[in-house]
């Protein structure tokens, strides 16, 4: 996390977390949702504009890489200075890049180590790693599809539905919050 993110949270402790405003999708591309993205659907929905603006300035998907995390109960944030921005997933809290050289980095770059593949019964492919369970990348299937054939990756079946409660992640801690209210 930047310096001067835990200097905001120090001096402004009380700030009020931040629902449905942004978003990763299954390609590991980053979008903010405005209140019109948010009053379409849910981000996953398919709506026509519910996904919001893709980001595009690559210094504030940097400032978002390097301060992605999640809390106790599995939801992902970005901690924007003082405020957590909750972020809505379309499939997973990560997504794999795969090169032919079975190299695997996540959507901001970084390396990990695969510890283990599954596949659902859409055929989805992910990667439990060492920092973490997301999908490959639609463009990186066949490469990573050559390791599961050279038998470097065994295939371990799974249900689309039981990811999240399996692998510890809220798709939308919008829909969790608005469920924890009075």
């Amino acid at each position: 996390m930047d310096d001067i993110v835990k200097q905001a949270m120090l001096k402004w402790p009380n700030v009020p977390n931040c629902f449905g405003w942004l978003g990763l999708d299954a390609r590991g591309n980053w979008y903010m949702r405005d209140d019109s993205a948010q009053a379409l659907g849910a981000f996953s929905s398919g709506v026509p504009g519910a996904k919001g603006s893709l980001l595009q300035h690559q210094k504030l998907i940097e400032f978002i890489a390097r301060n992605y995390a999640s809390d106790t109960t599995g939801s992902w944030y970005f901690q924007n200075g003082p405020q957590r921005v909750y972020v809505e997933l379309e499939a997973t809290p990560w997504i794999w890049r795969v090169s032919c050289s079975l190299q695997v980095h996540d959507q901001n770059g970084v390396p990990a180590q695969v510890e283990a593949a599954l596949v659902d019964e859409h055929g989805w492919l992910y990667l439990q790693t060492t920092t973490g369970f997301g999908l490959v990348h639609t463009q990186d299937v066949g490469c990573a599809a050559e390791a599961i054939e050279q038998g470097v990756w065994s295939i371990t079946h799974v249900s689309l539905a039981e990811l999240p409660r399996r692998y510890g992640f809220i798709k939308s801690p919008a829909l969790k919050s608005a469920g924890d209210k009075p």
